[in-house]
């Protein structure tokens, strides 16, 4: 289950617009600019009829003689079997597809697209038919397909295209039959679903929204699935060969792009890289923390879990916070995060708030702030003494940090500043206690609640992204002053954007030395070189990563 940009506090996924790079050019189903959704399809009529977005449509035919004219009462009997069909086609598989067709052929980010108010309209507007209302169980429903989609595309592609016998490939069948495909077969193989029903709701869709010889296509391929599976025959690799082969089998068979299954491998070995990719495949879990500076206890925070019938358990890394596997949309509906008793913040981020060590009376910097999880955490811990200078170069990210203060009623210590920090520090005499640089970074740490993101980046993108982050650590060193402390930190788990920055760091910048973080967080997170790391299998926790700088005083 995938959460809302404006609640993922904890995650330090970019608002940099240099590290919103281009879809992965591993991507299966790169499409060109003719292929992209037509978001202002019209609907011919409400009666019914057919009229998909022609990019959904097959070339027409060549004209045929003009037939008789069929009897009214004959065309009226047409007319209602369509509108049985389209009243028939299952609301939270179309919303799925069309969902799915967002984020592959528009490059949407899953988690945005779980707050848009419009997507009933959206989805009229590409099937060419309207859909009954999605209640609350069929909104449950599309979250967990289109996360579980996104998390096993590569391997549902391999189902498919194993046990089907045309002469398309996977780029030559057009795109929605593709994702009706896919969430197919992952309700047979993945979720169990009783077979008769994913094929008969998906041939039905397949029919409305397409066309009769979808429908005939989506009923063969589905039942050949569901009868390997009742037979245990269904098509895997086999791990062998070189180094390439075996990434390529195993990143068909754990569902990620093979040049990060190589990368994992070749500093993790493969069973602590399976290890990972199983992480990464489960459903995601969620930290809550208690807003201490309104008065909530952690104890208060559970009183009311109990109440709610949320399961939690208590993190044993941080007084605050609490664990959650399930009954986060509870939490939610509840209004605990709308009126600032809680927040949505994994532990992982609130150690990195633990190395930074706030303290009252301190000035700090965050120079990537938004969302702003860390920055409101940093800031109750300055029990209303002191100030956190918020900066981020996106300006409606930035709103949320401000809206963020003003519910847990930190705005007195809050103060935002919409601009890239790399233009802030010239000319500027600010010098700070603390800066926090949680640079733009790959996300690799948090592929358990970013199921899309694995398909989004590429080894290109990494090293342009190393690029960044060393001319963001380098703008931020000259906001710290003699005997401050800057902090970089990082929601990735690959060496080369973290134990690597920090050393070219280092290089650059004889005047910082590594402060060891042993004082600020538990031994199980401190590594060799003195550095804070969260690693997902090993933890149960985001991967993450934080190094304490201290600038000498001379």
């Amino acid at each position: 289950m995938a959460l809302p940009a404006y609640l993922c506090s904890g995650i330090s996924l970019t608002s940099y617009p240099h590290a919103l790079f281009r879809l992965s050019s591993n991507s299966l189903h790169t499409r060109t600019s003719q292929r992209l959704l037509c978001t202002t399809s019209l609907i011919a009529t409400e009666q019914g009829n057919s009229s998909k977005p022609a990019k959904y449509r097959r070339r027409p035919k060549k004209s045929k003689p003009k037939s008789v004219d069929k009897p009214k009462e004959l065309k009226a009997k047409v007319v209602d079997k369509s509108k049985k069909l389209f009243s028939n086609v299952s609301p939270h598989r179309a919303a799925s597809a069309v969902r799915l067709l967002r984020i592959e052929e528009q490059g949407a980010y899953a988690d945005l697209l779980n707050a848009n108010s419009n997507e009933i309209k959206y989805i009229h507007s590409t099937l060419g038919f309207r859909i009954k209302p999605l209640d609350a169980r069929d909104a449950r429903l599309v979250t967990d397909i289109v996360a579980g989609v996104l998390r096993w595309k590569r391997y549902l592609d391999y189902l498919i295209f194993s046990l089907y016998r045309g002469t398309k490939g996977a780029n030559d069948i057009e795109p929605l039959l593709q994702q009706i495909l896919r969430i197919g077969a992952y309700e047979i193989v993945k979720l169990g679903t009783p077979p008769y029903a994913v094929v008969n709701e998906n041939v039905t869709l397949a029919k409305a929204a397409l066309r009769i010889g979808a429908g005939s296509m989506v009923n063969g391929i589905l039942r050949k699935i569901a009868s390997c599976k009742e037979n245990d025959t269904l098509p895997l690799p086999v791990v062998e060969g070189d180094s390439r082969s075996k990434a390529r089998a195993l990143g068909v068979i754990y569902s990620h792009p093979v040049w990060m299954v190589r990368r994992w491998m070749s500093y993790l070995g493969q069973e602590a890289t399976i290890n990972l990719m199983e992480w990464n495949n489960n459903p995601p879990c969620f930290g809550l923390r208690a807003n201490s500076n309104k008065g909530i206890s952690r104890d208060d925070l559970v009183v009311l879990l109990n109440k709610l019938e949320v399961p939690y358990k208590l993190s044993p890394y941080l007084e605050e916070f609490v664990h959650l596997t399930t009954g986060l949309q509870n939490v939610i509906q509840a209004g605990l995060i709308k009126e600032g008793t809680c927040a949505v913040q994994d532990e992982s981020a609130g150690l990195v708030v633990s190395v930074v060590d706030p303290q009252p009376g301190e000035t700090i910097i965050d120079c990537c702030a938004a969302p702003g999880g860390k920055t409101l955490f940093m800031a109750s811990h300055l029990q209303g003494q002191g100030k956190v200078i918020a900066i981020d170069i996106n300006r409606g990210r930035l709103r949320m940090v401000e809206e963020g203060a003003i519910i847990q009623a930190l705005d007195s210590v809050v103060t935002t500043c919409h601009n890239d920090i790399c233009d802030f520090v010239v000319g500027t005499s600010i010098q700070a206690d603390k800066v926090l640089l949680d640079a733009p970074c790959s996300g690799l740490g948090v592929l358990s609640k970013k199921p899309d993101l694995r398909w989004k980046r590429s080894l290109e993108d990494l090293e342009q992204l190393m690029s960044l982050q060393d001319k963001l650590l380098d703008a931020a060193s000259l906001l710290v002053k003699p005997g401050g402390i800057l902090v970089y930190s990082t929601c990735s788990i690959d060496p080369g954007e973290n134990k690597e920055r920090v050393d070219s760091f280092l290089t650059r910048h004889p005047e910082f030395i590594v402060e060891s973080v042993e004082k600020f967080v538990p031994d199980e997170f401190v590594s060799e070189e003195g550095f804070y790391f969260s690693h997902t299998s090993n933890h149960f926790l985001d991967g993450a990563f934080a190094a304490r700088l201290y600038r000498m005083t001379n």
